[in-house]
C-alpha cells in the first residue's frame, strides 16, 4: 500500500491525478502506475488501468485471478470494472469515494448513472443495426477455440 501512496505522489509530479495502484500476486508486484490521465491525453489511464494493464503483460494473460490491487484511493466504476474483468480477487484502498470527490474527483453521477434505467440516463443510449451486431456473437459462439473471459 506504500507503493500505491507513493505511486500517487509521483503521478501529481508527473503531471497527473493524485492516485496510484500496485498488483500483487504471490507476494509480488506484477504491475503498477500512477494516473496519466493529463500527460498521456488518456482517460483510461486511470492508475488501476495502468497497474492491470502492466501486470497482465508481465504475467502474460489476461486473467489476473489470485491477485490483490492496492490503489491509494477507491477505485472508480471504470476501474472497478476492469478489477472484476481482470478476475482480480480483493482490492485495498487507501482514499475513499468522498475523499475523492471532496477535491474534485467526484464519481456520484457515474454511480447514478449505472443504476438508472437506460431510457432514463443523461447519456443517450440508442440501439442500432441489433441484428447486423450479432453475426460477431454467432461467430463466437461457434468459435470452438475461444478463450473465454
Amino acid at each position: 500500500m506504500l507503493r500505491a501512496i507513493a505511486l500517487s505522489c509521483q503521478g501529481v509530479e508527473q503531471g497527473g491525478g493524485p492516485f496510484g495502484a500496485v498488483v500483487v500476486r504471490d507476494g509480488r508486484i506484477l504491475g503498477e502506475g500512477c494516473n496519466a490521465v493529463v500527460p498521456n491525453r488518456d482517460p483510461t489511464a486511470h492508475a488501476e488501468v495502468v497497474a492491470i494493464r502492466a501486470a497482465c503483460a508481465a504475467a502474460g494473460t489476461h486473467d489476473l485471478s489470485g491477485a490483490v490491487i492496492y490503489t491509494s484511493c477507491e477505485p472508480c466504476p471504470m476501474c472497478l470494472g476492469a478489477v472484476w474483468w481482470a478476475r482480480i480477487g480483493a482490492v485495498v484502498f487507501g482514499n475513499d469515494r468522498a475523499d475523492a470527490a471532496a477535491i474534485g474527483f467526484d464519481d456520484a453521477a457515474i454511480y447514478a448513472e449505472i443504476a438508472a434505467p437506460p431510457d432514463a440516463r443523461r447519456l443517450p443510449l440508442r440501439r442500432l443495426l441489433a441484428e447486423e451486431a450479432r453475426a460477431a456473437f454467432r461467430l463466437w459462439q461457434a468459435k470452438p477455440d475461444k478463450v473465454a473471459y
